[in-house]
């Protein structure tokens, strides 16, 4: 029997990571996966830590809550995983940030589904399945 895999969005490990109240609403997509996670959100998550000027506390936090999951590295496959999946948000009148076009295409290459709160920056994408909760009114 093979286990589900699911990429998970930045914002999500970001909720987890800091318990915020938003990651309940992920865990039951979460629970009994393989966790994935793009290349690309390690960076993001490291730029925060720099950013928020983070302590050896909070960074030994995060390196702890980063070996949770599994870190897809890039390679020529993803690369034109990456051209085809900002093309195609581009027809579609939704241009992708280049970070998310990893994350994105890490998930059609591996064609699993990813787990996001932020399911419009991906709108454009053909063949990317999303889970996502409706984000609660203003945020």
């Amino acid at each position: 029997m093979s286990v589900e895999k699911a990429v998970v969005d930045t914002d999500v490990v970001s909720y987890l990571l800091k318990h915020d109240t938003r990651a309940a609403w992920y865990l039951p997509h979460l629970a009994g996966r393989t966790l994935l996670l793009s290349f690309m959100t390690v960076p993001d998550l490291d730029r925060w830590v720099i950013a928020r000027g983070w302590g050896e506390d909070r960074r030994d936090a995060l390196e702890a809550h980063l070996r949770q999951y599994l870190i897809y590295p890039f390679n020529r496959e993803l690369c034109r995983a990456w051209a085809a999946v900002s093309e195609s948000a581009r027809k579609h009148g939704r241009p992708i940030t280049c970070g998310d076009a990893w994350i994105a295409a890490t998930a059609v290459l591996h064609q699993v589904p990813l787990i996001t709160h932020n399911a419009a920056h991906y709108s454009g994408v053909d063949g990317l399945q999303l889970i996502s909760m409706p984000p609660a009114a203003g945020e």
